[in-house]
């Protein structure tokens, strides 16, 4: 019984491992023994594609005109590029304000159906070539659509993601440090998983897909960019990364806002693996079954399970040995320290030390209760986005 507990038990600290900090370190390894060439990507000045910048948009008329002006600041041809923004069911002074300006096609509907109705009702609309989508609660630098686009030249290339940056701001909260932190990582795994072989799903903040290559989503898709461009994988094309194609964000407004966003990003991961199952087939998609898994599969399912099997295991093996020992409370003092910060968190009492190991388990738990809300499909399609913090 001994030897199954052990064997069980460093099997579950190997995939801890693996999904959070050996998947970054085998993609490493890989691009050594691969040897990276990245080609030159420019958009030929005789031939710049004519894009739709598309924006849908829920009740955002505190943000909103911030976004439309940093919207048309954009280094793009005004005779290449049409700005498309949706207000599905906005009840405040959003559809208003967009229709002061004249340059911007407003597409408003009373009624509110979600962003994915909201997309969809929009795309016949869409003249342009490519379609950048990017939401309404961010700015983007002003190279961005150049630099994002210039990847469409390669025609492998059906996705092109942004990256997602969050704000550094002053007496910034642990959720805003630790959201941060995960970002500037993710951003580094995407890097790495482009330069192997495709950038697994497209950030929804910043990312552009050939307009040709859009299909429907199912209306009750909890995280429609996800759905969307791995549906564009399984048509054979890969997805691109352009990390100095950004998308600037508010940090979450508090612990509450973000693990609101998590749940519902854990909800929709898990829906999009049972409706994405054949791409776990590395028969027929090779090296995206491999990144998909280690990127994304595990982050949702056997990662979170095996932390608590982890602790419950080394606490019965907590006698055979000083490395069950240490483990043991390695653990309990890596939990402390999430509990702790947490604590502190809500007395507004901010110690950015304690970021990590918070900001993991709330990740972590967040996956637990988006397994729940999927499980009993209770988790809405319906726009009921984070608050984010105000500078």
């Amino acid at each position: 019984m001994h030897q199954y507990l052990v064997f069980f038990l460093w099997i579950c600290i190997f995939t801890v491992i693996y999904t959070y900090l050996g998947y970054g370190i085998v993609l490493l390894l890989l691009l050594k023994i691969k040897g990276t060439f990245k080609e030159s990507k420019t958009i030929n000045s005789n031939n710049i594609p004519n894009i739709t910048l598309l924006v849908a948009a829920f009740n955002e008329e505190r943000f909103i005109k911030n976004k439309i002006e940093n919207s048309l600041s954009l280094d793009y041809p005004n005779d290449k590029i049409e700005y498309l923004f949706v207000t599905d069911g906005s009840n405040d002074k959003t559809p208003e304000i967009i229709g002061q300006y004249p340059e911007i096609k407003l597409m408003h509907l009373p009624e509110r159906k979600g962003k994915i109705a909201a997309i969809e009702r929009a795309m016949p609309h869409a003249h342009g070539e490519i379609v950048v989508f990017t939401d309404a609660n961010t700015l983007l630098n002003k190279e961005a659509l150049k630099n994002i686009i210039r990847h469409f030249s390669n025609e492998k290339v059906g996705v092109v993601s942004g990256e997602k940056r969050i704000l550094d701001m002053k007496n910034d909260e642990a959720v805003g440090a630790g959201e941060g932190l995960y970002w500037k990582y993710e951003s580094k795994l995407k890097k790495w998983d482009d330069e192997l072989y495709s950038v697994m799903g497209a950030a929804g903040e910043l990312f552009a897909i050939r307009t040709k290559l859009f299909e429907h989503i199912p209306h009750d898709s909890l995280i429609e960019d996800f759905y969307l461009s791995f549906k564009i994988i399984q048509k054979g094309y890969k997805i691109a990364y352009e990390p100095d194609a950004y998308a600037l964000e508010e940090p979450s407004a508090s612990t509450n806002e973000e693990l609101k966003r998590k749940i519902r990003i854990a909800a929709g991961g898990i829906q999009s693996i049972v409706r994405l199952k054949e791409l776990l087939n590395p028969f027929k998609y090779g090296v995206i079954t491999f990144q998909y898994i280690s990127h994304r599969v595990l982050r949702w399912t056997l990662a979170p399970l095996a932390l608590p099997v982890i602790f419950l295991i080394n606490g019965l093996l907590i006698n055979h040995g000083m490395l069950y020992k240490g483990l043991f409370i390695g653990q309990v003092l890596f939990y402390f320290a999430a509990l702790l910060g947490f604590v502190l968190e809500k007395k507004h009492i901010r110690l950015k030390v304690l970021f990590i190991p918070y900001y993991f388990c709330m990740m972590n738990y967040a996956v637990y209760l988006g397994f729940m809300r999927f499980l009993k499909g209770s988790q809405s399609v319906l726009w009921d986005q984070a608050e984010r913090r105000q500078s």
